[in-house]
């Protein structure tokens, strides 16, 4: 009798567990925002660093490529801050990946690593962000366009849009000419630098360009930063964090979606995953579909062949960043969604 009571018992808790989970998959969620300029009727197309396959990474001639040549929706890239308080964009927290800091510096050879804090804007501007440069053909076109002694380096690189540049003038730049133009944004810097970071954003979008508050989204590595833009600027779009992007992902593997309190517009994520050796496969529709009941926007990167463009377009995501824009225009093109 015993044995039975407890097998009743142990069925209508496993019933009730079934249902619980049953109600809170067909409640529909809380949007995590209202608005959201990100989700559109089409697969935005994103240059991730503005496009470095075409042109060299994060600078005007890169930037000027994407938009008017290859026509995205969007602008990625990443912030770091100068040693004189300027938020410049550049990949790394250092120089030299793609520039020629250490011939300028003289520094050929050294393993110390050149980092943009070190130096003021002033100075940032002798670098030539198109020496390390390698175009489809092989070919170096930026590495010679100036010797590193010439005495008017930096108006050469100046005018061949190749210097390094600050969100403030790229923002300006297009401000006027491509009021819809959207942008992803990062902040590189952690802690103090990166709560700086925040209040030059802060107060670039919310004072000087005020009309496109609404077109940039922030992203962040740093927890505290994540933290530090919904507390102090909150008239900010945020980016999932990787905690964030972390959470909301686990809660569609549980399907206890309701009870994840997300308030990030973008879901920026990669194909996949790896942890500890195990691969976990980020490109699904159940993760955009949830993702799209909270009004979320699903963004993955950085994606540079055809065969995963076109999966990711059929599976609905609303962005696609790639180094290579000219290619995923082709690939829009050939479907009909340019």
């Amino acid at each position: 009798m015993k044995k039975h009571r407890g097998l009743k018992i142990l069925g209508i808790v496993i019933a009730s567990l079934l249902v619980f989970f049953v109600v809170i998959n067909i409640i529909p969620p809380k949007k995590a925002v209202e608005n959201n300029p990100f989700i559109g009727d089409k697969v935005m197309l994103v240059a991730h660093r503005g496009g470095k396959t075409s042109n060299p990474e994060n600078t005007l001639k890169a930037f000027d490529a994407a938009v008017n040549e290859f026509e995205v929706d969007v602008l990625e890239m990443d912030l770091c801050l100068t040693k004189d308080g300027k938020l410049v964009i550049i990949h790394n927290l250092y120089l030299d990946d793609n520039s020629d800091i250490e011939e300028v510096t003289n520094t050929v050879g050294d393993e110390a690593r050149h980092y943009v804090n070190d130096y003021t804007y002033a100075e940032l501007l002798n670098l030539n962000l198109g020496y390390k440069f390698v175009a489809e053909d092989g070919s170096t076109p930026y590495k010679d366009i100036v010797t590193f002694t010439q005495s008017d380096r930096k108006e050469v690189l100046q005018a061949n849009h190749l210097n390094i540049i600050t969100i403030n003038e790229l923002l300006d730049h297009f401000y006027t000419s491509n009021p819809n133009l959207l942008y992803i944004v990062e902040i590189k810097n952690g802690d103090e630098l990166g709560y700086q970071a925040a209040d030059i954003l802060n107060e670039l979008l919310t004072v000087t360009y005020p009309n496109y508050v609404d077109n940039v989204v922030i992203g962040t590595f740093h927890p505290e930063i994540e933290a530090y833009l919904g507390s102090s600027c909150p008239k900010l779009m945020r980016g999932a964090s990787t905690s964030g992007a972390a959470g909301f992902l686990i809660s569609q593997l549980l399907k206890v979606n309701l009870f994840v309190n997300s308030d990030f517009y973008c879901l920026q994520i990669p194909t996949s995953y790896n942890i500890k050796g195990i691969k976990l496969n980020l490109l699904k529709t159940n993760y955009i579909k949830r993702a799209h009941l909270r009004n979320i926007a699903v963004q993955y990167w950085t994606i540079n062949d055809e065969e995963t463009m076109n999966t990711i377009i059929d599976y609905g995501a609303d962005a696609i960043m790639t180094d290579n824009p000219k290619l995923l225009k082709k690939v829009l093109e050939e479907r009909g969604l340019r």
